[in-house]
């Protein structure tokens, strides 16, 4: 079972909505909005998908790391180095 199990209807509905987002960015540029609305819209749909990221990561070192921390060994070691991997990508994004 992994970390998030218990809010994956919400992060269900997150998702869909930033769907639901990003098709509105592309009918903003179908329709050749403005630039500045268009930039505005792409802001708050990277910080919605920033946000599932963060709540996923969050999750998964409470549930993941926490468990592998507890049995030790190499698994401890390995979810550490996935959890430091996952966060250098979400800062160079």
């Amino acid at each position: 079972m992994h970390g998030y199990t218990h809010n994956k209807d919400d992060y269900a509905k997150r998702l869909r909505r930033i769907e639901g987002q990003v098709r509105g960015l592309a009918r903003m540029i179908d329709n050749d909005e403005y630039c500045i609305d268009v930039l505005t819209q792409v802001s708050a749909t990277t910080k919605a998908l920033q946000a599932v990221a963060l709540g996923l990561l969050d999750e998964h070192l409470k549930h993941c790391v926490s468990e592998a921390l507890t049995e030790g060994g190499g698994q401890a070691d390995e979810k550490i180095r996935e959890a430091s991997d996952a966060i250098a990508r979400l800062v160079k994004s």
